[in-house]
């Protein structure tokens, strides 16, 4: 990586007057912003009020996890025994009447001052917002949200308990779990931090090859090797017949350092994540190839979540956080609130970008470098559900490109680590209906996928490294 360019990009200071972006003062600017944060908390308020009173059934649930951590084995047993007669049978040797009404109480919490991780880029929108909303003061939780470089330091300070929880990308608690990449944790996602919000972003220089098929040679950039951009950048160009290990060069490099070394040349184009897409349209020195959401509509790209221990040891702070993210979710998927939202998490301390180009990615109107103003809702969303056929395809491609070896017990796996249960039991608290099943059928570039035939689709690829 020394060949690469790397200064933190998103700090480049920029030339205008206020740091949003925005021709006008910073002191007209915290008067809007004072107006828009009125409006903000009469909407927090409305979605955490729905909380307070739902520790219980979370209580529960974690108990039976931690005492019958095996899944066949856990509903096995509710299924022989009913709930009630169940949770007396735990009652009798613990005490959970107690542990439930602690749960009511704010300073019952485990743990309350907390390290959560984040990588500075619109895909972290819930975990980013809940910290100067006060999402997390709600809860009772002192929460200090770092900004950290890249994802493999994400990875070592969960892995060394140095965050409590954390921003993920959705592919790193499986592959953390598995011990792939890394010594193996057990990890766990807790929602879907946002779907979409990704793009394949060239250099102007390539304006005359926008067909994957005249990209042999090129270098492109992906913020991780278990990441959703790693593996959509490779099934595209797959797509296309190249191959991702011989055809092009593929590299990973920070999302702050993209614009940066698309900028210095050191490489053709990224798959990575916005406002960095955005970014380089910003600039002039780039232009948007492809949306993500056009290769596989609703796509998860990140995450929230944390240690399996951490849960185990903590569930009082973990059913907090959970309320606080997924309260921050509810009112990042409603297209109303956008562009506040853009004005809260844009600053220094957060994405440290100029509102225009994060109000661009969240509203869904911007534009693509290439002359255009597109106008596309969903660019990005954030609807929080972890699906557990989304983990299953993920972990189709981590053994299609060789990342995982063997036998794969798919929804074993898919199911340990995303937490779809709690994510949809929390969504019914906020007022929604949860959606039904747990392995919704979807298409990437036009092919249906069925978790049901996992082994079978991995292996279904002209492309592969599977023999």
């Amino acid at each position: 990586m020394s060949e690469f360019y790397s200064p933190y990009d998103a700090d480049r200071p920029l030339m205008l007057k206020c740091s949003c972006g925005q021709d006008h003062s910073p002191a007209d600017h915290h008067q809007a912003v004072s107006a828009d944060a009125a409006a903000i908390e009469l909407r927090r308020r409305s979605l955490t009020s729905e909380f307070e009173a739902h520790a219980n059934d979370f209580i529960e649930a974690t108990l039976v996890k931690a005492l019958f951590p095996q899944d066949n084995v856990r509903r096995q047993f509710l299924r022989s025994v009913g709930k009630g007669t169940a949770m007396a049978a735990i009652a009798s040797v613990l005490p959970v009447a107690s542990l439930q009404a602690m749960a009511q109480e704010k300073n019952a919490l485990e743990k309350k001052d907390l390290k959560i991780g984040f990588i500075p880029i619109t895909c972290a929108t819930p975990l980013i917002m809940a910290h100067p909303l006060g999402f997390y003061q709600k809860q009772g939780l002192n929460v200090e949200v770092v900004k950290t470089a890249g994802w493999a330091l994400i990875r070592d300070k969960m892995i060394n308990e140095e965050y409590d929880a954390t921003h993920f990308l959705s592919p790193m608690p499986l592959a953390i779990s598995m011990g792939v990449g890394s010594n193996p944790v057990a990890m766990n996602v807790a929602t879907i931090q946002n779907t979409n919000g990704q793009a394949i972003t060239l250099a102007n220089k390539h304006k005359d090859k926008r067909d994957p098929k005249m990209w042999k040679g090129f270098k492109f950039a992906v913020p991780f090797e278990y990441s959703m951009h790693n593996f959509l950048l490779r099934y595209y160009v797959a797509e296309a017949g190249l191959n991702p290990d011989t055809d092009i060069q593929i590299r990973v490099v920070p999302p702050p350092e993209m614009v940066a070394n698309l900028r210095a040349g050191n490489i053709d184009g990224y798959l990575g994540p916005d406002p960095f897409n955005q970014r380089a349209v910003f600039e002039e020195i780039g232009f948007l190839h492809v949306l993500t959401k056009d290769l596989w509509p609703g796509h998860p790209c990140c995450a929230f979540g944390t240690s399996t221990e951490f849960i185990q040891k903590n569930p009082n702070t973990f059913a907090a956080l959970f309320r606080a993210v997924l309260t921050a979710a509810a009112m990042a998927r409603d297209p109303g609130n956008r562009e506040l939202i853009a004005k809260v998490i844009s600053p220094q301390a957060y994405l440290n970008q100029p509102e225009t180009v994060v109000t661009q990615v969240l509203t869904g109107r911007f534009a693509d470098g290439l002359g255009g103003i597109q106008t596309v809702p969903d660019r990005a969303d954030f609807d929080p559900i972890p699906w557990q056929s989304m983990a299953v395809w993920i972990l189709t491609q981590m053994k299609r490109w060789g990342y995982i070896k063997g036998d794969v017990d798919y929804k074993q796996i898919a199911e340990k680590v995303f937490l779809l249960t709690d994510a949809k039991k929390y969504m019914k608290e906020l007022g929604q209906k949860p959606p039904e099943g747990a392995y919704p059928k979807f298409k990437v570039m036009g092919k249906e996928f069925d978790a049901a035939k996992a082994d079978a689709y991995a292996k279904s690829f002209a492309i592969n490294k599977l023999g």
